[in-house]
């Protein structure tokens, strides 16, 4: 089985959550750090899961999941301790086209939730399609211990810099070397910057053209991901 490795968009996405205990409670924190719409539906909840329902930071339906549960939601996960429930859940999300994951049940899911690594708007995320869940955690743990603190900040920094370029240099393959040379660099916000003067030097050898030839600069290369875990904290 080959996986499609993808970050989605969730931002005010209905996301069903099927189950309110400890199992269920990650998942319901994953869906909320994507700022996702959570909708939990089960006859009972763990205090957490209570608490944030009281607050009115999720929607909790305090009964038994019925057919139609799941009408109108992007997602699913299936996070009940009855696995026949889990799998009706399942089958509705197939039947309506509606991404699933049956929690511990890797053939009754569509997608994984992976271990990740964060730093602000940086994620490294880690499967391994459900074979092994301690294998994700502990190279979470490893890449964790590697990654400066600073990493979320100086990306900031960076795609600022990266805006500036794209505004004021023409599409090209200086252009491109440019931004993966800045991405191995370090990066502060005051003007006075090393790697900012960098950059200003390199629009004034490469102004803007008026019609510039098409080049496209690649999105997360492997070597930019390489030299942001290398960087000294």
């Amino acid at each position: 089985m080959s996986l499609f490795p993808i970050f989605l968009k969730l931002t005010g996405r209905p996301c069903i959550v099927l189950g309110a205990g400890d199992i269920a409670e990650s998942k319901i924190d994953s869906l909320r750090a994507a700022e996702a719409r959570v909708i939990v539906i089960a006859p009972a909840a763990s205090a957490r899961i209570i608490e944030l329902s009281s607050s009115g930071e999720i929607i909790w339906h305090q009964r038994e999941y019925a057919q139609g549960d799941l009408a109108g939601h992007f997602l699913a996960v299936a996070a009940t301790n009855n696995s026949a429930v889990n799998r009706a859940v399942f089958a509705e999300a197939e039947a309506a086209g509606i991404l699933i994951n049956a929690v511990d049940d890797p053939p009754f899911c569509d997608f994984y939730f992976p271990s990740v690594v964060r730093r602000g708007e940086l994620q490294i995320a880690i499967s391994t399609a459900g074979a092994s869940p301690a294998l994700a955690q502990r190279l979470r743990k490893e890449i964790d211990a590697l990654l400066p603190l600073d990493a979320g900040e100086w990306l900031t920094e960076l795609g600022n810099l990266r805006r500036e370029i794209l505004q004021r240099e023409p599409a090209n393959e200086a252009r491109r070397e440019l931004l993966h040379q800045l991405a191995s660099r370090d990066l502060c916000g005051f003007e006075g910057c090393p790697t900012r003067a960098l950059a200003r030097r390199h629009a004034q050898i490469n102004p803007l053209q008026t019609n510039p030839p098409p080049a496209a600069e690649n999105d997360d290369s492997h070597s930019a991901m390489k030299s942001t875990i290398e960087r000294k904290p």
